[in-house]
């Protein structure tokens, strides 16, 4: 029994090591690809999806996998510098920011299938707004300690950083709930994947058509984020709000359309309020359309139980009612004339 419960406990540190090198390797390939736009010395930029991934990870693996993201975090920003202290100071600060969304989430009873108008306003506020505070303030503080920034840039840096953290929860973790947590029909008619494609299309060409122009036209983007929600759900919510984001961060990033006459903070806090805007929006619609379905389910249960109890009663032949025998004095009151 000894050894039956020693090789268990060693598979388990295995499943667990793996777990963590799994998200070690996630979280340092989505920041190679956040890099891609970045804005402040080559390591600050506006989607940072790794954050998103990071999340993703405690919730749907548990506190334990937390070593993946520091692990992760240290090897993607020990070659951009600028000094082991600052890069010490930034990893620990992208370890905590998804470390503090989590237990946030965890201390109001936040669920991962994300159908609850709760779920979506705690992942947005707690997750998002809330708990990226930690690795901006940390991260933009390491550098400004190291040398490698100047004390007046620390709020544009800040700013970026913030955006940057809260975006990747915001589009990045949802997408990957849904994932996890959705099925795709079965029987689904072709024509259900030709309206999943065009909106996908769309909102992409929506989106990129309101970035290219002088005129702020963002707007448009939000009846696709509407119908995403309303046909798709929190999977079709959380692709388009991914979709938008992005070509509204590559927009903001090389300083097009309604971006292209504004200093780096006020693009940051126009590019934040659309993209919150957008989350918020896909997040909350479908989470109401998930209530809206549970409650239908519920009641649809309910209506098929009152009917089964109908039929049994209906199917009875006749119905025998048993009355109390009357009390000694009621008898003889009726025996008299």
């Amino acid at each position: 029994m000894r050894a039956v419960a020693v090789h268990h406990g060693l598979r388990d540190h295995a499943m667990t090591v793996m777990k963590i090198l799994a998200v070690a390797i996630a979280y340092f390939v989505a920041a190679k690809l956040g890099l891609q736009q970045q804005l402040v010395r080559g390591q600050v930029t506006p989607l940072w999806p790794s954050t998103g991934i990071g999340l993703a990870a405690l919730l749907l693996l548990g506190l334990r996998v937390w070593p993946g993201i520091t692990l992760g975090a240290f090897l993607v920003n020990v070659s951009i510098g600028p000094t082991m202290a600052a890069v010490l100071g930034i990893s620990m600060g992208n370890t905590l920011a998804p470390v503090c969304a989590y237990l946030l989430l965890e201390r109001v009873g936040f669920r991962i299938e994300l159908d609850r108008l709760r779920d979506a306003l705690a992942l947005v506020f707690l997750g998002a707004f809330a708990g990226m505070l930690v690795s901006a303030t940390a991260g933009a503080g390491s550098l400004v300690l190291a040398g490698g920034l100047r004390p007046s840039d620390f709020w544009s840096t800040w700013s970026v950083w913030w955006t940057g953290d809260a975006m990747g929860v915001l589009v990045v973790t949802p997408l990957l709930l849904a994932s996890r947590t959705t099925r795709m029909p079965r029987a689904a008619h072709p024509l259900r994947w030709v309206e999943g494609a065009a909106l996908l299309l769309g909102t992409f060409l929506v989106t990129l058509a309101a970035t290219v122009g002088p005129i702020n036209l963002l707007f448009l983007v939000f009846p696709f984020l509407i119908w995403s929600a309303l046909r798709f759900q929190l999977l079709g919510a959380a692709a388009c709000a991914l979709i938008a984001s992005t070509v509204a961060i590559v927009s903001a990033a090389h300083h097009f359309g309604p971006f292209a006459q504004h200093d780096l903070l006020l693009n940051m806090v126009a590019l934040q309020a659309f993209n919150g805007s957008a989350a918020l929006t896909a997040l909350l619609l479908a989470a109401i359309i998930a209530e809206r379905d549970k409650a239908h389910r519920n009641i649809k249960d309910v209506c098929a139980r009152l009917n089964e109890v109908a039929h049994r009663l209906a199917g009875d032949k006749k119905l025998v009612i048993r009355l109390p025998p009357p009390r000694a004095g009621e008898r003889s009151r009726d025996r008299s004339p």
